[in-house]
C-alpha cells in the first residue's frame, strides 16, 4: 500500500509536466519530404541534452553526424565548428523552440530526477582520445591538431593540451554532438606550427567518474616545403606535357580522311 502510495505522489508531480505538451505539439513541422528512388536518405540530428554535471545544458546539430553547431546558452546563439558554417550559424528564428526545450529539459530533471535517483543504474561509457592534423603535415608552416573523442557518455568532459609536458594555452572551445545510439563524441582543435621535435598531449578527463584518457601527437612522415612543392609542380608539368600529346593526336586523327569503299 506505501508503494503504491508513494507511486501516486511521484505521478502528480509530474501533472505540472503535462502543461508543456501543448505547446511542444504546436511547433511548426517542416513539410513533408517527396523521395525520390535517385535521392539518398540523409539525417539531420538537432539534439538537446540537460544533465546534473557540467556542461548542464547543451545542443548540438550534425548533419550525417558531421556536427555543423553547438548552441551558446549563455550568449543564446550558435556556434560554428568550422568557418564555413557562420553565416547559417546567424539564423535565430527558432529560438524560441530552443528556450522552450531548456525550459522543458531542465523541468524533467528538476521533477522527475529525483524520483528515479538510485532506481535507474547510471550509463557511462569511457571516451577513447585519438590526435591527427586538419592539414597534410609540413614543418615550419601552420597546422591544427584536432583531438577527437568518442564513445563519450554522459557528455561531461574537460579536455586539456599539453607541449612536452606543459599546458599549452589558446585552444579553441570543445565541440560536444550526439551520434546514433544516444552516445556523443567531442572535438578540440589547437593551432600550431610543427616542428620536427614536437610532443603535443591531448588529455581528456571523463567529469562523472575522473576517467582520464591520454592521446600523443608525434610528426611522422612530414614532407620538406620545398620538396611537396617539387613534387606538385613535377605532377604538373607532366599532366600538361601529356595534355599536349594527346590533343596532338586527337588533330591528327580527325583531320585523316576517311578512305572510300
Amino acid at each position: 500500500m506505501g508503494h503504491e502510495q508513494n507511486q501516486g505522489a511521484a505521478l502528480l508531480q509530474m501533472l505540472p509536466l503535462l502543461w508543456l505538451l501543448p505547446y511542444s505539439w504546436a511547433v511548426p513541422e517542416a513539410p513533408t519530404p517527396v523521395w525520390r528512388d535517385d535521392l539518398q536518405n540523409h539525417t539531420f540530428l538537432h539534439t538537446v541534452y540537460c544533465q546534473d554535471g557540467s556542461p548542464s545544458m547543451g545542443l548540438s546539430e550534425a548533419y550525417d553526424e558531421d556536427q555543423l553547431f553547438f548552441f551558446d546558452f549563455s550568449q543564446n546563439t550558435r556556434v560554428p565548428r568550422l568557418p564555413e558554417f557562420a553565416d547559417w550559424a546567424q539564423e535565430q528564428g527558432d529560438a524560441p523552440a530552443i528556450l522552450f526545450d531548456k525550459a522543458f529539459c531542465e523541468m524533467m530533471i528538476q521533477q522527475i530526477g529525483p524520483q528515479l535517483d538510485g532506481k535507474i543504474p547510471v550509463s557511462r561509457g569511457f571516451p577513447i582520445a585519438e590526435v591527427f592534423t586538419l592539414k597534410p603535415l609540413e614543418f615550419g608552416k601552420p597546422n591544427t591538431l584536432v583531438c577527437f573523442v568518442s564513445n563519450l557518455f554522459p557528455p561531461m568532459l574537460t579536455v586539456n593540451w599539453q607541449h612536452h609536458s606543459v599546458p599549452v594555452e589558446g585552444s579553441g572551445p570543445t565541440f560536444v554532438s550526439a551520434v546514433d545510439g544516444l552516445s556523443f563524441q567531442a572535438f578540440s582543435y589547437l593551432n600550431i606550427t610543427p616542428e620536427p621535435s614536437d610532443i603535443f598531449s591531448c588529455i581528456v578527463t571523463h567529469e562523472i567518474d575522473r576517467y582520464t584518457a591520454i592521446a600523443y601527437w608525434v610528426p611522422q612522415n612530414a614532407l620538406p616545403s620545398d620538396l611537396l612543392e617539387n613534387v606538385l609542380c613535377g605532377v604538373a608539368f607532366g599532366l600538361g606535357v601529356l595534355g599536349i600529346i594527346v590533343g596532338i593526336v586527337l588533330i591528327i586523327y580527325f583531320r585523316k580522311p576517311c578512305s572510300g569503299d
